[in-house]
């Protein structure tokens, strides 16, 4: 698994989008930075981004890099090879791509800007943190979908609708839950129904950090009522490695099943 994993990486970072990926981050975090000179804002406007990038970029890629590299798999399981080495060889291939791109595109401006002598380190922190942790579940996911279908228009068509649910669609049902339900107390109903989006997940963990109370919503408001900001920020990121470790076990187990 190691070798192939290897393998996929380096393959992935001389890829020209992985260097796109790399350099928009570079730039924009770096035009931010000139301009504002606040860290703290920097990092509020970095979140928005990367709350509806990462998702997006680790979807298509995923789902991408999949379709492309078919027949490289399929020679892979011609060989005395497990099926599940080779398929978490790649999604960790992918996922660790994806993570380091945004770790340098944004770490390189940070770091000329004196980030380690900051007040802000720790917020800096939790955002690459959440970025990471949004590329391998969305990784894992595309990976799901590509394995379950052999049809490209049907993979990627699928694999957009997944990151519109999770970006815009699951906030919007989750308002009209509110707006139909307001009349009964859902403030632990609320967290349960957080924990199914881990958009929302990420949002909370960086907002619980930076203690911005206007800009938490709802859920983030519960979440640091209920449950206070260091045992919030537990859960989220419970909850998060969880999102990671249920897309892995899927892909295992279509591995171990599907015919190719």
């Amino acid at each position: 698994m190691l070798k192939i994993l290897k393998y996929t990486l380096f393959d992935l970072l001389r890829s020209r989008w992985s260097y796109l990926y790399f350099g928009f981050y570079l730039v924009f975090t770096g035009a931010l930075l000139f301009l504002s000179g606040d860290v703290s804002k920097v990092v509020i406007s970095l979140m928005n981004v990367i709350l509806i990038l990462c998702p997006l970029i680790a979807t298509m890629f995923g789902v991408m890099y999949y379709y492309n590299s078919r027949e490289f798999i399929e020679l892979l399981l011609a060989q005395p090879l497990r099926r599940t080495d080779i398929f978490w060889g790649q999604y960790l291939g992918l996922a660790i791509s994806l993570s380091f791109s945004l770790l340098l595109g944004i770490g390189i401006p940070f770091l000329f800007y004196g980030i380690f002598a900051s007040g802000e380190i720790w917020n800096f922190f939790i955002l690459i943190l959440d970025g990471v942790l949004l590329s391998f579940i969305f990784s894992g996911l595309a990976f799901l979908i590509a394995l379950r279908n052999e049809n490209k228009i049907k993979g990627f068509g699928l694999a957009i609708l997944i990151w519109l649910f999770f970006a815009v669609i699951y906030d919007g049902l989750f308002l009209l839950i509110l707006i139909w339900l307001r009349e009964y107390p859902l403030e632990m109903t609320s967290i349960g129904i957080a924990m199914f989006n881990p958009i929302d997940l990420s949002r909370i963990l960086i907002l619980l950090k930076l203690d911005i109370s206007a800009l938490m919503g709802y859920t983030g408001a519960v979440f640091q009522k209920f449950l206070g900001s260091g045992l919030g920020m537990t859960m989220s990121l419970g909850a998060l490695l969880l999102w990671i470790l249920l897309p892995t076990l899927g892909i295992r187990r279509i591995a171990l099943r599907k015919d190719f």
